[in-house]
């Protein structure tokens, strides 16, 4: 196990007047940080405020443009994430960056391996550290496991040993729950609290509020690449820290507006996959917002990307307003008037390193094109249209996806499928990742396409989300459904009851 640190409550980092500049962007001005030994520090804001500026700078991606990095009380330099890590500083990101076909081991010490007098790597000694690092944070993983076989939340168990085997002080973890089940984010904490114990001092950045509130000793609040209050959090409360991070009231987190629901636009029934799901059979009306709710590896987001044609079932039947349809593949399912925006939108939704413009009229160059060419006129129009009409925040329409804050990125994905004109709009995980001002945002669009007469399907794995804006919920639990429920009086406990099969009342 890791050793008690007993170690004085002074700050070990004190990062002053931090500013950093981009062309036609000023991401921080005068920002300022402080991270105890022993403690956990939460940084809030909302996407694009500057958290992710500060924490380049903090691990020598990025050099600031003035200001001051202390540790221990001396000045200090950050030139390359080299020099970071010799300081002892290291990152664990949301998207853990590792190398699948690996070792757990290979991981680990990649790049700062240990060597015998000859040079060479030592591969006993490797293991053996390794070893060692995973016991002391309860991880039964063996060293010589690859990569590839250990699910995401191993993963991230793996990513936390990498920050152990440098020795840090000082440990940034980036949306580290977004991709982990409950009881994973309870041993996540539980591994933090060792931390803790052993004096680092820890960077938790998070958009999960009763994350923050479950583990963190203090915070910091930016806003526009401002500082906007810093302070122990017990000194505050939820309503001070949502005014300080979005400059006013949220007042509905969860806008529903009444809808209209209408005739059967989506019949599923009897659908089957070799080893994802089985007998699954739902109805999706006009104006309705239906929730899918499960424990993760429920079997969910698989159902959906059959239903998109990302793969193929083996049993069953899929009619959209009133005709069967086979969906073989996503140009079917688009074709037909079904479109899915991903949990993963870096990864699967957008192609980061094109325009706002070209993702958003991508899947529509039929209506863009004429003789197999493309009317960059109409191509613009069709993306300022969804743009504004989303509210999309960005410095023009040529500026590539990849630089956009998270909330800003989903809006692109949905926009883009909303120009092809759907029937069904299915959204996983729709506000992952992204701050409450923009979930806030997301939930208030997605009340208006239901009004507006749009077949609306919602994975999520927030309680709080499923049951402030789904007409009824469909609750999976181990690739079949566990039960089908009305928004009139249900429960969490309820909720949480069908995903597990606990027939107790939850706690």
């Amino acid at each position: 196990m890791l050793p008690t640190d007993t170690s004085t409550t002074e700050p070990i980092l004190k990062m002053t007047g931090i500013s950093k500049t981009f062309p036609g962007v000023k991401a921080l001005s005068d920002v300022a940080l402080e991270l105890r030994p022993g403690h956990v520090t939460a940084l809030i804001g909302e996407n694009g405020a500057g958290k992710s500026t500060l924490v380049k700078i903090l691990t020598g991606i990025y050099q600031p443009d003035g200001g001051n990095i202390e540790i221990d009380g001396k000045t200090v330099e950050l030139p390359t994430a080299e020099a970071a890590q010799e300081l002892g500083i290291t990152a664990i990101h949301q998207e853990t960056v590792l190398f699948d076909e690996l070792t757990v081991a290979e991981n680990i010490y990649i790049g700062h391996q240990p060597r015998n007098r000859y040079g060479l790597i030592d591969w006993a000694a490797m293991h053996a550290r390794a070893a060692a690092i995973l016991h002391g944070i309860d991880a039964p993983i063996s060293t010589r496991t690859r990569l590839k076989d250990l699910s995401i939340a191993q993963r991230h168990l793996v990513a936390i040993a990498r920050a152990l085997s440098i020795d840090a002080r000082i440990v940034i973890m980036d949306e580290p729950t977004a991709a982990l089940s409950y009881k994973e984010v309870e041993e996540l904490f539980g591994i933090i609290d060792r931390l803790k114990k052993a004096g680092k001092a820890i960077l938790f950045i998070s958009h999960k509020f009763e994350e923050v509130w479950q583990i963190c000793d203090y915070f910091a609040v930016f806003r526009d690449g401002r500082q906007v209050g810093a302070g122990r959090l017990d000194e505050v409360s939820h309503n001070d820290l949502v005014k300080l991070m979005v400059g006013r009231d949220v007042t509905q987190a969860f806008p529903k507006l009444p809808a209209e629901i209408g005739d059967v636009v989506l019949k599923v029934d009897g659908y089957c996959h070799p080893t994802e799901f089985d007998q699954v059979s739902l109805e999706l009306r006009r104006g309705e917002i239906l929730g899918l709710y499960g424990l993760v590896g429920a079997g969910r987001s698989e159902v959906c990307q059959a239903l998109f044609g990302v793969t193929r079932p083996s049993a069953g039947t899929v009619t959209l307003s009133g005709r069967p349809i086979a969906v073989r593949s996503p140009s079917d399912a688009i074709d037909a008037g079904i479109v899915y925006v991903p949990e993963e939108r870096g990864r699967h939704g957008a192609i980061t390193a094109m325009s706002i413009v070209s993702n958003i009229s991508l899947p529509s160059l039929k209506v863009t094109s004429r003789r197999n060419f493309l009317r960059m006129a109409e191509e613009f129009d069709l993306a300022r249209k969804y743009a504004e009409r989303l509210d999309l925040r960005a410095a023009s329409l040529s500026q590539p996806v990849g630089t956009l804050s998270g909330g800003n990125q989903q809006k692109v994905v949905i926009g883009k499928w909303l120009a092809t004109l759907p029937k069904v709009i299915i959204l996983d995980e729709p506000t992952k990742g992204i701050d409450i001002g923009s979930k806030a945002a997301v939930h208030a669009f997605m009340s208006q396409l239901a009004v507006e007469g749009l077949a609306v399907i919602m994975v999520s794995s927030e309680i709080p989300e499923i049951l402030g804006m789904s007409d009824r919920v469909i609750v999976m639990r181990e690739g079949r459904m566990a039960g089908v429920f009305e928004r009139e009086g249900l429960t969490p406990e309820t909720l949480v009851r069908a995903a597990t099969g606990n027939k107790e009342a939850a706690a």
